[in-house]
């Protein structure tokens, strides 16, 4: 495992970074000596989350980025504001996510849950990888979910027009399911660049995930949590992944409880990789990075 330092002079993003499991991956960081970069969406919240994890660290390497990754505008503004501030980047996590029990459409036009758990990773990604690639050797964080182990990738039906879900379940579960499939894709592409590319499934998280829906849903996410982990023991698989020496090299692979185990049949699945990846790029406009 990393000791304290290990991280120093590396310089790490982590988006969904002022509350859960995210703020505690940064904190972590922080604590290994590492630079840390927050993206966040407000700034109030945003700078007292930078002086927490300041004070909790002793490591003042702690900075700010807003945005709302549900805009892919936005997501081009963070890459580009990024790029202005730094020439580096050891350690892109990205955890900011969502799930809603309404059918809820972004500023793009397109379902908010595919659009924020696995659009906005996937475009934030491949407008950073040219930095990441020149910082290698370097690592890529996906946090998803278990939820994937149910998902399904509906080509005709990516947006949930005709089938939402019960409690939006259906579309988180693609979105996640999105997630591990990404980076499978993306880690069999960057073979041989010193970048590699993992995904966690942190299991249930005592946080505030998906409590601002309301109503019954909020409660099913609270007896669901009763018994999980806390936000600090659920961000120890990611933490680990992003510093830790001897998975110098690991990619392509999905973690739970820092060990790798198997994802769903269907994630292994080549052609929908690739055909989840041309859609995405058709969605995003993203670069052709790799």
């Amino acid at each position: 495992m990393a000791t304290s330092q290990s991280m120093q002079g590396k310089i790490c993003l982590v988006t969904g970074a002022t509350s859960g499991m995210g703020k505690e991956t940064a904190l972590g960081l922080a604590r290994l000596g590492a630079t840390v970069v927050l993206v966040a969406r407000n700034q109030n919240k945003g700078e007292e989350t930078r002086q927490e994890i300041v004070r909790q660290s002793g490591n003042k390497n702690v900075d700010i980025l807003l945005t709302d990754l549900a805009s892919q505008q936005e997501v081009r503004k963070l890459a580009g504001e990024f790029k202005a501030k730094y020439q580096q980047l050891h350690v892109l996590v990205n955890n900011a996510g969502a799930v809603f029990v309404k059918r809820q459409t972004t500023v793009d036009g397109l379902e908010a849950t595919f659009a924020l758990d696995h659009l906005a990773y996937f475009l934030l990604t491949n407008l950073l990888l040219d930095t990441i690639r020149a910082s290698a050797p370097a690592r890529i964080v996906n946090i998803a979910s278990e939820a994937q182990g149910i998902g399904k990738i509906d080509f005709d039906d990516l947006q949930k027009e005709k089938s939402y879900g019960m409690f939006g379940f259906g579309a988180y579960a693609q979105a996640k399911l999105a997630n591990v499939m990404f980076t499978y894709e993306l880690a069999r592409r960057l073979q041989g660049t010193g970048v590699t590319v993992n995904a966690v499934g942190p299991g249930p998280v005592s946080t505030n995930f998906g409590i601002s829906n309301g109503g019954i849903f909020s409660g099913v996410v609270k007896l669901i949590t009763l018994s999980a982990k806390t936000p600090a023991d659920a961000a120890k698989t990611a933490i680990r992944l992003a510093s830790a020496p001897e998975l110098e090299g690991e990619t392509g692979k999905f973690y739970y409880d820092e060990r790798e185990i198997h994802s769903s049949k269907l994630s292994h699945n080549v052609a929908i990789q690739k055909r989840l990846w041309e859609v995405s790029e058709q969605l995003t406009n993203a670069p052709a990075t790799v």
